[in-house]
C-alpha cells in the first residue's frame, strides 16, 4: 500500500471549528489548548509521521508496542488452534485500556495468524493509515448505521479471525471492581451463523483513578456524550512502560451456544469465562 502524499495528523483547532461552526469564534482559546494537550496533539503527530511512518498492518502495530514500551507476559498462545482446513475463529476480549490492549492484541495475534486477522473497529480509526488494512469499519449511528449487519457480515465471510471487544467501551469501576459493562450478543449470534469458534482472551491492566471517576459523573449525569472517550490517549501514555499479561483459554466450540440460553445470556457467559482466565 502506498503511502499517502498528505500524511495523516489530529488537527484538534480543525475539529473544533468543524463541530462548532460559526460559533468557533466564541469558542474560548484556553479549552482548545487545553484539548491539544489532553490528546497528546503533537507527540501522536510526531509519531504518525516519524517512527510509524510507512508501516501497515503487523509492522505498524509491533511499532506501537515497541513506542509505548509494553511488556507482553503472553500465556496459552502456543495451545490455540491453527487455521489449517480453513478453519478460523472468533476472538473476544475484555477492554480494560481502551487503546494499547487493542494494539497489543492484534501484534500478538498477527504473529500467530500470520496476519488473518480483522478487527471490527469504529470508522474514524479507520484514518490511521498503518492500522486500516487490518481493519473493518462499523459505524453505529448517523447515515451508515444501515449498513452496521453487512459489515459485521463481510468480516465473519472473510478468511480471517475476527478480533472483538464485545463490551465496545473500556472498563468501568464499578462497587470497586474493574470489569466490562455487559457484553453484546454479536459475537455470538455470528459465530453460530458462520460455524467460528470462540477463543476468550484476558487483558490485565488498568487505568487512572481520574478515568473511572470522570466515567461515573457522565453515567450518573446521563450524559449522551462519552467524555471519557476524551481521556483515553491520555490514559495510553499513562500506562508507557508498563506490563501487561494476556492470558489465552480454549476456543468454545461454536455449538456450545444452544437454545438453552439466549445470545445475550451467552455473551455475559463467556465474558465470564474471560475474567475466570484472570484467576
Amino acid at each position: 500500500m502506498a503511502q499517502n502524499d498528505v500524511d495523516f495528523k489530529i488537527d484538534v483547532e480543525a475539529i473544533v471549528k468543524s463541530k462548532a461552526g460559526s460559533k468557533y469564534k466564541y469558542f474560548p482559546r484556553f479549552v482548545v489548548n487545553w484539548l491539544k494537550k489532553i490528546l497528546h496533539q503533537d507527540e501522536v503527530n510526531r509519531y504518525l509521521t516519524g517512527r510509524a511512518k510507512g508501516k501497515y498492518g503487523q509492522d505498524f502495530l509491533d511499532e506501537c508496542v515497541a513506542y509505548l514500551e509494553m511488556t507482553l507476559n503472553v500465556k496459552g498462545i502456543e495451545e490455540l488452534p491453527s487455521n489449517e482446513g480453513g478453519r478460523y475463529y472468533t476472538i473476544v476480549s475484555n477492554h480494560p485500556l481502551g487503546g494499547e490492549d487493542g494494539v497489543a492484541l492484534g501484534s500478538i495475534l498477527c504473529h500467530k495468524y500470520n496476519s488473518k486477522i480483522k478487527y471490527l473497529v469504529n470508522d474514524v480509526l479507520m484514518n490511521l493509515e498503518g492500522l486500516a488494512p487490518l481493519c473493518i469499519p462499523i459505524n453505529k449511528t448517523g447515515s451508515q448505521s444501515r449498513n452496521f449487519p453487512k459489515m459485521v457480515d463481510t468480516a465473519f465471510q472473510s478468511e480471517n479471525n475476527v478480533l472483538m471487544f464485545p463490551a465496545g467501551l473500556c472498563s468501568r469501576k464499578q462497587h470497586g471492581v474493574i470489569r466490562d459493562l455487559d457484553w453484546k450478543k454479536t459475537f455470538i449470534s455470528k459465530s453460530i451463523e458462520y460455524q467460528r469458534d470462540v477463543i476468550p482472551v484476558h487483558f490485565s491492566g488498568q487505568n487512572s483513578e481520574r478515568f473511572y471517576r470522570i466515567a461515573n459523573i457522565c453515567k450518573a449525569l446521563h450524559l449522551k456524550v462519552n467524555l471519557a472517550m476524551l481521556f483515553l490517549v491520555d490514559e495510553m501514555y499513562k500506562n508507557v512502560g508498563k506490563s501487561f499479561t494476556v492470558t489465552f483459554g480454549e476456543p468454545i466450540p461454536w455449538q456450545t451456544f444452544d437454545k438453552s440460553k439466549s445470545h445475550a445470556e451467552w455473551a455475559q457467559w463467556v465474558k465470564d469465562k474471560v475474567y475466570e482466565l484472570d484467576s
